[in-house]
């Protein structure tokens, strides 16, 4: 079996305080899961807090442990479920100015 490199993402995105109930309950289940596995995503996490604006944020962290980033990521935004997951989701949150989703962040430290 060849060993891949470790690539780590960090993400961030508005979410309305009005969605936080339901979208708390929709993570709460299996979700898409299987399908992130499947993707090479592990150690996904999603973090939710309210920020000094009074805004709430979430904050997102994933390891991808595949060869082909790109071709994983393509499998997953075609996949008939992850599209209906997404079509929940995304009404849900509000993206950073100039942005249409998630804004990946710069990972600057690293501690394994």
């Amino acid at each position: 079996m060849t060993q891949h490199s470790v690539r780590h993402f960090g993400m961030v995105i508005g979410l309305k305080p009005e969605c936080i109930p339901d979208y708390r309950v929709l993570h709460d289940g299996p979700g898409v899961r299987d399908l992130l596995n499947a993707a090479n995503i592990r150690n996904f996490n999603i973090f939710l807090t309210m920020m000094p604006d009074g805004k709430p944020y979430e904050f997102a962290y994933y390891q991808y442990v595949g060869a082909d980033y790109e071709a994983d990521m393509a499998r997953l935004n075609a996949d008939p479920r992850n599209v209906a997951w997404l079509a929940l989701c995304d009404p849900m949150q509000v993206p950073l100015p100039g942005h249409k989703s998630w804004t990946i962040i710069d990972s600057i430290f690293f501690q394994p």
